[in-house]
């Protein structure tokens, strides 16, 4: 793992952790990964909301192949 990425405790319900891991599986991602990507993607349609551009926001080369 980088080392330069930031560490923090996040709590999530069972059902939730459940959800996002089957999500995360279907899209051969970690549950991290998928936070991850999750949270990239509501920047970056917020951005474009409004009017920011839609420049990347820390994306991991490994995920170019799954956004297309």
């Amino acid at each position: 793992m980088s080392e330069d990425k930031k560490r923090f405790l996040l709590r999530l319900s069972p059902e939730l952790w459940e959800d996002l891991s089957r999500w995360a599986a279907d899209e051969l991602r970690s549950v991290n990964g998928q936070i991850e990507y999750l949270l990239r993607d509501a920047i970056r349609r917020r951005r474009r909301r409004d009017g920011g551009g839609g420049a990347d926001v820390g994306k991991d080369a490994s995920e170019d192949s799954r956004e297309a």
